[in-house]
């Protein structure tokens, strides 16, 4: 029986049930990204989001801790083949914010984008973006899927 891929697995959901476990998955996805990935990040507060997005890092290659953008709107990581943009939308109020914001020369290798709060900006998200849920199950268990 051949392994199925995590974008395959992540499709149909998996169950994490730690900060580490969130992290491990990852940092396993960051491996199978396309290049020019934008990866939305849908969930409540406090749902693990920026701990997905430091496991993401970890998969690039990049040692530097990863702190969630809340207050800079942005943070900027490099590794070693990639670099890694890391949004919070929160803050803003429409897709013309995002645009104020200049980002379209992140939308291109070797960048990966990682946006938290992509509701607030959909008009803004490229085609092909990749839709990831994290849902808080209760008791520090996460479903993680993509859409």
């Amino acid at each position: 029986m051949q392994d199925t891929s995590i974008l395959d697995r992540l499709r149909q959901g998996l169950c994490s049930s730690s900060a580490q476990e969130t992290a491990a998955i990852a940092a396993e996805l960051a491996a199978a990204l396309p290049p020019d990935c934008t990866l939305a990040l849908h969930g409540d507060l406090g749902c693990g989001k920026t701990t997905f997005v430091a496991g993401l890092a970890k998969g690039l290659g990049i040692a530097a801790p990863v702190t969630s953008p809340s207050y800079n709107l942005m943070s900027l990581h490099k590794g070693s083949e990639r670099m890694l943009a890391h949004l919070d939308a929160y803050r803003l109020q429409s897709a013309a914010d995002m645009d104020a914001l200049m980002l379209e020369e992140f939308l291109h290798s070797p960048y990966c984008i990682a946006l938290e709060w992509p509701e607030r900006v959909q008009e803004w998200l490229p085609e092909g973006c990749i839709h990831l849920y994290l849902v808080d199950k209760g008791e520090g268990r996460r479903l993680i899927r993509i859409e």
